[in-house]
């Protein structure tokens, strides 16, 4: 957890995901890289000769841009942690995943609204487009992070080898943290499978792995994702990890709907790698 990229809008939601990098950097002294983008009218490719925009305007725009990140920087960080900000002229999309790959970052941060629907999230749809697109790990956050802990993390799977490398970035962080990992897989009426061959099949998984503290659990419920949901109820997780395949979106992080049910549902943040 060396560079955190936080996308910022100057909503709630990346108030949030500001206040979760600012704690995640106390802890490991990461550098947090602000970035707000400026998306631009179809076919506009500067902000000084659009028609809606003069040059003074322009800058006087940017200008004020500027002073609201310094202010947002200000507000969230302290002077401890190092951070640096930009402002991009960019379709956020395509910029946080380039800004991502341009400065290695092992974390991204993004915000969202507590309830709505998966298209609502930050910057219109894009916090899904990058959860389906990136393969730097990304946080979703939905509240403020007021006590923030991450005591206990929930890993939820199917266990299958593809996973793999995706619960190698997960287990980084956890291990940042000196987190205990509960790894989770769901038993439903319709994808059933024995505990004991499930239990080896985990313990197959994490083989090559050093976990210090952890729990294997098999969950039955009505849905995947009211097991996810219950099961991290119950254990007071602080944190629910998912692996997406990138498929058709965060629709696929999982199976069918979980991940859309779960952004609707779990108000505890996210914690997504792309496989």
């Amino acid at each position: 957890m060396k560079k955190i990229l936080v996308p910022v809008d100057f909503s709630k939601p990346s108030e949030y995901a500001a206040k979760m990098a600012a704690k995640i950097a106390e802890k490991t002294n990461a550098t947090v890289y602000l970035i707000h983008f400026i998306e631009l009218p179809s076919g506009v490719v500067d902000i000084g000769v659009s028609s809606r925009f003069s040059i003074p305007e322009s800058m006087l725009y940017l200008r004020k841009t500027k002073d609201k990140i310094l202010a947002f920087k200000k507000m969230f960080f302290s002077e401890e942690i190092t951070v640096e900000y930009f402002i991009k002229l960019s379709d956020p999309f395509e910029g946080i995943k380039k800004y991502a790959q341009k400065i290695d970052a092992d974390l991204i941060i993004m915000g969202s609204k507590g309830h709505s629907k998966i298209d609502d999230i930050i910057i219109g749809s894009n916090t899904e487009k990058v959860v389906r697109s990136s393969k730097t790990p990304v946080i979703i956050v939905k509240r403020n992070p007021k006590k923030f802990k991450l005591k206990n993390l929930v890993f939820a799977s199917n266990f299958k080898k593809e996973n793999q490398e995706a619960f190698g970035k997960f287990l980084d962080f956890a291990n940042a943290f000196k987190s205990k990992v509960h790894l989770l897989q769901i038993n439903t009426p319709s994808r059933f499978e024995n505990t004991a061959d499930s239990k080896q099949k985990i313990k197959n998984f994490i083989a090559a792995y050093e976990l210090p503290k952890f729990s294997i659990n098999i969950y039955n419920d009505n849905s995947v994702e009211k097991g996810i949901l219950n099961f991290s109820k119950e254990k007071k997780a602080d944190l629910i990890a998912l692996s997406t395949h990138g498929r058709s979106g965060i629709s696929h992080l999982f199976v069918g709907s979980v991940a859309k049910n779960l952004s609707k549902k779990a108000l505890k943040p996210m914690f997504t790698v792309k496989v």
